[in-house]
């Protein structure tokens, strides 16, 4: 009698816990905080540096002065949580990191720091997309909408955001542009890594918002990739050519271009 091996059933839940797992044991000889610290730099140098030429050979640097702190057995760790990590956003917008952060119990009360349960920032994120008819119009008279994060965290919140939108029917890679901050390099780190791999347009600031502090600026590939420097110092044009253009059909509409003001409220949302 042949018996059928039942398949285990992946999950971002395995992949989650499988980055708990190898991260406990690199830290070994290491303390945990530290290691994971320097798992999240070292991943968002890795894909950094893949697009951001301008800021390669300084973060390549730091790269390897952070690799050198382990053992070659060691070293091997930090690619397969990566991997982990990437296949865990695969099932979908999720803040992977911040739950790994909870779980570890890393967080630093002695700074305030707390992030917000993702469950909390999707109701938040529902709330604020609606049934998506102002968004759409929005998209519709400047083919984009703008996020503003000044305590990004883990990224918990955008990520809601986009899926929000997601399920609104709406493409967050297309029509959605990001721009957090946070005062601490870690949240940086961690909120860049995952904006990345889930392709969202997004710059990211280290520095403290309150003082308008700017230290240091992490671009997305999605942001590189969609030349959004250029389309956030532009919007499409309003009034009868944008009324006329958008009679032709999707493959043969031109968009109109001219100046706007980044700081267009009727265009940007406030996710604090």
């Amino acid at each position: 009698m042949n018996a059928t091996a039942k398949i285990p059933t992946v999950t971002s839940e395995v992949h989650r816990k499988n980055i708990v797992k190898l991260l406990e044991r690199a830290s070994r000889r290491h303390h945990l905080w530290d290691v994971f610290g320097d798992f999240v730099e070292m991943a968002a140098i890795a894909v950094s540096n893949g697009v951001d030429l301008s800021q390669r050979e300084p973060r390549e640097a730091r790269y390897m002065a952070l690799m050198q702190r382990y053992e070659a057995d060691e070293q091997k760790l930090f690619p397969q949580m990566l991997a982990e990590l990437t296949m865990a956003l695969e099932f979908g917008p999720d803040d992977v990191l911040g739950k790994v952060f909870g779980e570890l119990e890393l967080g630093n009360t002695a700074r305030g720091q707390f992030f917000t349960p993702y469950s909390v920032c999707a109701l938040m994120a529902r709330q604020q997309v609606g049934d998506g008819r102002d968004l759409r119009r929005l998209i519709a008279s400047k083919g984009f909408i703008t996020l503003l994060e000044p305590a990004v965290g883990a990224g918990a919140m955008v990520v809601a955001m986009a899926e929000a939108l997601q399920e609104e029917g709406l493409s967050y890679q297309n029509h959605m542009h990001v721009t957090a901050q946070d005062i601490d390099s870690r949240a940086v780190h961690m909120s860049y890594l995952q904006l990345s791999l889930l392709h969202i347009p997004a710059t990211i600031i280290l520095g403290n918002t309150l003082a308008a502090e700017e230290r240091e600026h992490w671009y997305t590939p999605a942001h590189i990739f969609g030349l959004w420097s250029v389309r956030l110092r532009r919007g499409y044009a309003l009034g009868s050519d944008l009324d006329q253009d958008q009679q032709k059909p999707a493959e043969t509409r031109q968009n109109i271009i001219v100046p706007v003001r980044n700081q267009d409220k009727l265009t940007q949302l406030a996710l604090f």
